[in-house]
């Protein structure tokens, strides 16, 4: 899929399905691990080149602790069921957000699958993880004072120019942003780099997101007509 080739998935529904079916939120989280997988293999087959999908927020350490201490096992849950298959398919795992506040034992592991992954040359798996765009956008700031301090930049900065102080720096833009479970906020995510963005909040929630769904809604992506601003 040619013209398709970054899409990022705001997860969400975990907790409100499994609510529904009256099982505890965690169990929610459980399910949805494994469509992680499901999605990242379609997306990979698809040939686009880069998913990122909002995993934990700098938002989310405000969720009560049982939770959070949950959601931070959850990458030692993926990587134990289906690094043997990412590797196999090519994938390759990057992560984007802060690894210095996560846990060690979870640091550990993310760290441990990137490195593993590194050589691999197919579709980049990119986890935004304790991410928060404007915590981003602050700290790209904060580096690009600090290079124009040393002499190591100029004051007369462009957009490409600023780019290059993102975790995305080195990710093609984003084409395509879901959102799962009915949801219409963007939740601090991507801020800077979705500005001409195509949208799409979707009723499904993640565990019932299926990758047939996923095709399909990349599908309508390639109908709709991008101008960014301009004329066609």
């Amino acid at each position: 899929m040619e013209q398709l080739q970054h899409v990022a998935i705001i997860m969400d529904g975990n907790g409100r399905w499994a609510k529904a079916k009256g099982l505890p939120r965690t169990q929610g989280h459980f399910v949805g691990v494994d469509n992680v997988r499901n999605i990242a293999i379609k997306a990979n087959d698809m040939g686009i080149k880069v998913l990122t999908v909002y995993a934990f927020s700098t938002e989310n350490w405000k969720r009560p602790l049982e939770e959070v201490s949950y959601l931070m096992k959850l990458p030692a849950i993926f990587f134990d069921k289906f690094m043997k298959e990412l590797m196999e398919k090519n994938i390759r795992i990057k992560m984007i957000g802060e690894m210095e506040q996560i846990p060690k034992d979870t640091a550990k592991i993310l760290q441990r699958a990137i490195d593993k992954t590194a050589n691999n040359t197919g579709m980049i798996l990119n986890f935004a993880m304790n991410y928060g765009s404007h915590r981003e956008m602050i700290l790209a700031i904060n580096h690009y004072a600090k290079d124009v301090l040393e002499n190591k930049a100029s004051l007369n900065i462009d957009e490409k120019g600023f780019e290059k102080y993102l975790m995305t720096s080195d990710l093609p833009p984003v084409d395509l942003m879901i959102r799962t479970s009915g949801e219409q906020r963007i939740s601090n995510f991507l801020l800077w780099q979705i500005a001409y963005t195509e949208l799409m909040f979707v009723d499904e929630p993640w565990p019932e997101f299926t990758p047939e769904k996923f095709e399909g809604y990349c599908h309508d992506f390639l109908k709709r007509d991008r101008r960014y601003g301009g004329l066609k």
